[in-house]
């Protein structure tokens, strides 16, 4: 690989896991507060798991973001298209963690969490229009975020 495409995973890489760094921002200060006083589904994790979980999927963002950055082939509206799909559902997942823990509004959380989905599902579309590998490594995202969605609308009915 060349020098440049080694730069550009890296950069992928670290702006996929600073989404991870500023909703830790709202997130642990309440995980040890508020979010320790909410009543939690049978199906809630280990509070550990969700930093191990989010720091593979924010890898996986990087490599598949890496993988339409790099892409010489493909049509330039399409790529346009699909970075920006990213980078609002970027800042979607961004904004989710302000709104969950910052705001403490879990039912305004699952809102946002819907429409999280629904462009992570648009990113893999067109990423893979692009790239089918890079849509398929952004699978597990959607799936926990999937999980996330269920698990943040039963904390919003017990609580």
């Amino acid at each position: 690989m060349k020098d440049s495409k080694i730069i550009i995973l890296v950069v992928s890489i670290l702006v996929c896991e600073m989404a991870g760094f500023i909703g830790s921002i709202f997130t642990v200060p309440a995980v040890s507060t508020w979010y320790q006083t909410l009543n939690k589904p049978t199906i809630n994790p280990p509070s550990w798991i969700f930093g191990v979980v989010w720091t593979t999927l924010f890898l996986l963002m990087g490599i598949s973001l890496f993988l339409i950055w790099t892409d010489k082939g493909a049509d330039k509206n399409l790529k346009k298209k699909a970075v920006w799909l990213f980078i609002w559902q970027f800042v979607l997942n961004i904004w989710w963690s302000v709104i969950f823990f910052g705001m403490q509004l879990p039912f305004y959380a699952f809102i946002e969490i819907i429409v999280l989905w629904l462009a992570i599902l648009l990113t893999i579309i067109y990423f893979s229009r692009i790239s089918i590998l890079s849509g398929i490594l952004l699978i597990p995202y959607i799936l926990w975020v999937s999980f996330a969605s269920i698990l943040n609308f039963l904390i919003w009915k017990l609580n």
